[in-house]
């Protein structure tokens, strides 16, 4: 830290920040799938070139990925160690999320870059693909017992030798999905996100030399290690336990504990995840890097102003145990990750919660109801329409939650209906906010949101992985719970729900008949019976609150109140 000045290193941060800003951009231009183009859900970075930790993320890419993407580069430099003939223009690719964490829709790429002969750090790019094989079009198969019925697994291997696309790989991977179209357009824009930053690394290096750029990559993580001790010495020494339950793992219909032990002592934290359930036959497991990212993901909501960079997690010790949900290994199917790392955050903030309530909000939503929609159109052609949902979020010391946001483990948007509905054959019936959704308190939470989805071509199947259809989102501080998920398809004879409450495979559907997702509001934060009469009066004459619930949640003090 002592051998650069501090203006230039936060020149070099900020340049360096700009390079993985604009592989972001560069890919989501690029992307043909919507949920890389419109929802973002995809994140580049620069990697230690020896440890593989994370240096720079962009800042518009999915934050579960900064922890994540340090295992995959680590994979990849295991391998080409392995190999023991890394060069310049080699480009790794794999879909293996037992390496890479999260789950096999998203295809990662890894590329050692060199400057003068010498490796210098990683480039990597990572973006959820439309369809990657398996059992069911979007991936999404709540039904899985084994990562093969999830996704075609694809471990590392190069798809490019010292600068040469090897064709070969890319054919194995477009006969590996069915919409190989969109999986090439990805494919590109990828890799041309990884060919944008090599050429900004080389202007960077040669305007600054190589030798400042890797003193300030250690200094900027140097510094995220003391500003998380600096964070952690100003909180209270002590243990707090919480504990959720995931509804199901979508082969047997019984709830599953997620629980963790957060103890501070001085500038240290231990995660301690005892007590989870054991690794299921259904697909709500991790692996343990996405454990270790998602602790990183919570940690960072907590400390907002921390930076984006491993040394964030030097003073943390994560404790996942051997055999738990959190840990599985390969083949256990990982497909519905979202769901389980949702609840993890959710467990660590309400432990927070006790500790600092003034650091947490109230859980989010806590599922993004992925929901697969596919089927032929009329000249055959296949089409997967596959998107997530948003919710209510949860209510803090200084405000009510969202209305209808995303999740809390990504920045990820929701894609807008009107590009839904121009690339599929489907047609919103409703997008709007969900009446008395939003959990009470001093600050209520967030409103969750109804969607009606209509199919309009003459047959299709549905698929839904979701959560919190039977345990809602908890409020802190005294706060009262969210409304739960609700899912309901149409059929001949009226609506159903699905036996296990929030996930359903293959659903028939017909033209003209639709799937309705009621989705999560936000958990309240501080009593009901503080929250101002104004507030109530506002929150029912905008429809977010009918009267009875508003008189029986919060007493009669609202009425006659001016909104």
């Amino acid at each position: 830290m002592s051998e650069i000045d501090p203006i230039t290193l936060a020149v070099l941060a900020g340049r360096m920040e700009q390079i993985a800003d604009e592989m972001d951009a560069t890919l989501f231009r690029a992307a043909f799938n919507p949920i890389i183009a419109e929802a973002h859900d995809a994140s580049h970075g620069l990697y230690h070139a020896v440890t593989g930790d994370t240096l720079v993320q962009g800042k518009s890419g999915l934050p579960i990925f900064v922890g994540v993407m340090a295992f995959a580069v680590k994979a990849v430099i295991d391998k080409a160690a392995a190999n023991g003939d890394l060069a310049d223009g080699d480009i790794y690719i794999f879909n293996d999320a037992h390496l890479g964490g999260t789950h096999l829709s998203d295809m990662r790429l890894v590329r050692p870059y060199f400057h003068n002969g010498e490796l210098f750090c990683y480039l990597a790019s990572v973006g959820h693909w439309h369809d990657v094989g398996g059992a069911v079009p979007g991936n999404y198969n709540p039904s899985a017992t084994d990562a093969f019925q999830e996704a075609f697994v694809l471990p590392p291997v190069r798809i490019a030798r010292a600068g040469v696309i090897q064709q070969d790989v890319i054919d194995i991977l477009m006969r590996n999905t069915r919409l190989p179209q969109s999986a090439q357009g990805d494919l590109n824009g990828q890799l041309g996100a990884l060919d944008l930053g090599v050429k900004r690394l080389d202007a960077l290096l040669d305007e600054y030399g190589a030798e400042t750029v890797a003193a300030a990559l250690d200094a900027l993580g140097h510094r995220a290690e003391a500003l998380m001790r600096s964070e952690l010495e100003g909180l209270p020494d002590g243990r707090w336990e919480a504990e959720d339950f995931l509804d199901n793992d979508g082969i047997t219909d019984m709830p599953l504990p997620i629980r963790v032990a957060l103890e501070i002592t001085g500038d240290r934290m231990v995660l301690d995840f005892e007590g989870t359930a054991p690794v299921t036959a259904g697909p709500v497991n991790i692996a343990l890097p996405t454990a270790v990212a998602t602790a990183y993901v919570a940690i960072k909501h907590i400390f907002p102003a921390l930076p984006a960079n491993a040394g964030v997690m030097r003073p943390i010790e994560v404790r996942v145990p051997d055999g738990s949900l959190l840990s599985a290994e390969f083949p256990a199917p990982v497909g519905g990750y979202t769901e389980t790392i949702l609840r993890m955050i959710d467990v660590m903030f309400s432990a927070m919660a006790q500790a600092a309530p003034e650091r947490v909000v109230a859980n989010a939503y806590g599922t993004i109801n992925a929901l697969s929609i596919a089927g032929k159109r009329a000249n055959g052609a296949p089409w997967v329409m596959f998107s997530f949902f948003g919710g209510g979020h949860g209510g803090s010391i200084e405000s009510d939650g969202l209305n209808h946001g995303n999740a809390p483990i990504s920045t990820a948007t929701i894609p807008p209906l009107e590009i839904l509905e121009a690339a599929y054959p489907v047609m919103f019936k409703e997008w709007s906010l969900r009446p008395d959704s939003a959990g009470a308190g001093a600050h209520r939470g967030g409103l969750g949101a109804v969607y009606e989805i209509e199919l309009l071509e003459e047959s299709a199947r549905a698929f839904l992985f979701g959560e919190r259809g039977r345990f809602a989102p908890k409020g802190i501080a005294g706060g009262g719970d969210g409304a739960m998920n609700h899912f309901e398809y149409q059929q001949d004879d009226g609506w159903h729900a699905p036996p296990m409450s929030s996930k359903m495979l293959g659903m028939a559907l017909r033209r003209g008949q639709s799937v309705r997702l009621e989705t999560p509001g936000g958990g309240g934060y501080g009593p009901a019976s503080e929250r101002d009469p104004k507030a109530v009066a506002r929150d029912v004459a905008l429809g977010f609150l009918s009267e009875d619930n508003a008189t029986a949640l919060y007493g009669p003090a609202w009425q006659g109140v001016a909104p």
